[in-house]
């Protein structure tokens, strides 16, 4: 009932993935990344020096790494400790007590610790969308795309995607950053994303995006900030205060992390000091600048 020992087994390369039925491209600036259940408790199914986790963490740290430098927002799910059995339902019949039976296990894996600007959410079901604001996160922040790694793959890593693709964002399942129960699941999960709810990618394909990022202009913060703010631009007042405007600090936190692909590093509070697109504009310049 709970879940066997995992076998370790070679990580499946980008020349081994099955054949993509959509073209999608992917769009830093529309997406998100979702680290899926990296903790300890789900990680200790392997063994302690499996060289599947190790490539695992190793292809996760850098996705995590490019997207801090981009400006992708970083996704977290993370079982609670403390699940009771109504909270669990039908998970009990399937795996038993989870994360109740070791609450010790319940923290990310040290390689993966989130970071302040990370979000963390509460994981119940297969998929991340159940009972989580993650659909409505992610339309807050204008993503429609969904960058998917972790575990395990044919599980909540599949069941995710499909979710995703039924609520029209795109995931791209990152076929040499998830581990599984076996090599067969594995490659069972990459093709029915393939065929069927999104687009098997590798490590690489994302990075390779980076290399084509859209410059940092003016008018694009004025297109992106009328877009949050649902304003017509012969109405937009670029000395007006932002937040009466409705910009919320959600918008805020995702205009910062976006800038420091760019090398500008600002904080909530430097924005916040003087709320408007000159200001702001005036503070960018200045960090580009030095």
């Amino acid at each position: 009932m709970a879940i066997p020992s995992l076998p370790s087994y070679s990580m499946p390369s980008a020349e081994q993935f099955p054949a993509n039925k959509v073209t999608w491209e992917f769009e830093p600036e529309k997406a998100a990344l979702l680290i899926h259940d990296m903790q300890e408790y789900f990680v200790s199914f392997y063994d302690k020096d499996s060289s599947l986790i190790q490539s695992l963490l190793n292809q996760i740290v850098v996705l995590k790494q490019f997207c801090e430098a981009q400006g992708i927002p970083v996704i977290y799910t993370a079982q609670p400790k403390e699940q009771n059995m109504a909270d669990r339902a039908l998970l009990n019949d399937m795996w038993g007590p989870g994360l109740n039976r070791s609450p010790e296990l319940q923290k990310i894996v040290a390689e993966l610790t989130p970071k302040e600007n990370d979000t963390v959410l509460d994981k119940w079901r297969y998929s991340a969308f159940q009972r989580s604001p993650l659909e409505h996160m992610l339309k807050e922040l204008g993503k429609d795309q969904l960058v998917i790694c972790g575990i395990y793959g044919h599980i909540g890593c599949l069941m995710t995607a499909v979710d995703a693709f039924m609520r029209d964002i795109k995931p791209f399942m990152v076929g040499d950053a998830i581990a599984d129960f076996s090599l067969e699941e594995h490659e069972m999960a990459l093709k029915y994303v393939a065929t069927r709810s999104g687009k098997v990618v590798s490590t690489s394909d994302i990075l390779a995006a980076g290399e084509t990022a859209p410059a940092l202009t003016k008018a694009g913060l004025l297109a992106q900030l009328l877009a949050f703010i649902d304003e017509e631009e012969e109405e937009f007042d670029p000395d007006e205060n932002l937040i009466d405007y409705g910009l919320d600090s959600v918008h805020i936190m995702s205009l910062i992390t976006e800038w420091r692909k760019h090398g500008v590093e600002l904080t909530f509070v430097d924005l916040a000091d003087e709320p408007s697109l000159n200001r702001w504009w005036a503070l960018i310049e200045a960090k580009l600048g030095a």
